[in-house]
């Protein structure tokens, strides 16, 4: 690994979650059991098709794949979060596939670009490209000063992700199954009632039990994520 440091990682994980995403009503309807049931049934739609749907995003609407680095210490609070059921895929495959991290942007950085005409006074080319969109995300953190904030974020809620270490891909993202690195699960339970097809093909060593790292985590504590 050319970073060989603990609070980097090469790979990167798509957690599902059981909520409806933000914006479902654009989806086609042969997909929409995919991106609507349960976090472990999705977890297993996305293997059976290969290939993760693209949704819209917060604040921009683009749509995009979403992605965390996640570093293995922080993963129990990240699944806190979303839910433990995710599949992770190496860094290259993401760049390779058109992904990279995502554009955490101060709101006063975003208007400025907005301004800008790239091209003379052409408005239908004002702001960023699409593409470009699909990365962006608003950095508004808790300790912006009162003004930043009165004059470039106008009473909405704080807005801060910088610590999910982002990546996205800005359409549909396809993979194979030999391009899977890791699968988690919450329970053995879990693992036993994944489709067995599944396991033989991906291999039972690529599955990671949350259970089991809570576990660890209870009798050396070495982490002590999420305040426990």
């Amino acid at each position: 690994m050319p970073y060989a440091r603990p609070d980097f990682s090469e790979y990167v994980g798509h957690f599902t979650k059981d909520a409806v995403p933000i914006v479902a009503d654009d989806i086609d309807p042969a997909n929409a059991a995919a991106v609507t049931q349960p976090a472990f049934d999705r977890l297993v739609n996305i293997l059976r098709m290969g290939r993760i749907l693209a949704t819209a995003m917060p604040w921009t609407g683009r749509r995009a794949v979403a992605l965390t680095e996640c570093p293995w210490g922080s993963l129990i609070d990240h699944s806190n979060k979303y839910l433990p059921f995710g599949i992770g895929f190496a860094k290259a495959r993401i760049f390779a596939a058109g992904g990279g991290p995502a554009l955490y942007l101060r709101p006063d950085l975003t208007e400025k670009q907005q301004r800008e005409y790239r091209h003379n006074d052409d408005a239908e080319r004002k702001g960023f490209h699409p593409h470009i969109w699909a990365f962006v995300t608003p950095f508004v953190p808790a300790y912006a000063p009162q003004g930043f904030l009165d004059d470039h974020w106008h009473n909405k809620p704080i807005v801060d992700y910088s610590h999910e270490r982002e990546w996205r891909v800005p359409h549909d993202f396809t993979f194979h199954f030999d391009q899977v690195e890791f699968i988690v699960v919450e329970t053995y339970d879990d693992m036993a009632r994944f489709p067995r097809d599944l396991k033989d093909q991906i291999g039972r060593d690529k599955f990671l039990i949350l259970d089991v790292y809570r576990q660890i985590e209870r009798l050396w504590p070495v982490h002590l994520i999420g305040g426990s």
